[in-house]
């Protein structure tokens, strides 16, 4: 069973598969004001824009980081 973990602003879900996160880093570099892996909770999603946060998540090249709106999934 692969982990799934969710963090929510109440209109966009970011769901993270740690178990297939590469770590290449690029959510860090792209709005480190979200993505802190030093910090706990480690994505701190009300930071950036609904719009902002989906650009960043269609460039992870793992897919460990997908989103949900309004019932649909979102992926690259």
């Amino acid at each position: 069973m692969s982990i799934k973990k969710e963090y929510s602003n109440g209109e966009l879900t970011i769901i993270w598969q740690p178990e297939i996160c590469e770590h290449s880093g690029i959510c860090v570099r792209t709005l480190p004001q979200v993505y802190n892996p030093k910090e706990k909770p480690w994505i701190k999603i009300e930071n950036a824009t609904t719009e902002e946060l989906i650009a960043q998540i269609k460039k992870c090249p793992s897919e460990a980081l997908s989103y949900r709106m309004n019932g649909k999934a979102g992926f690259k």
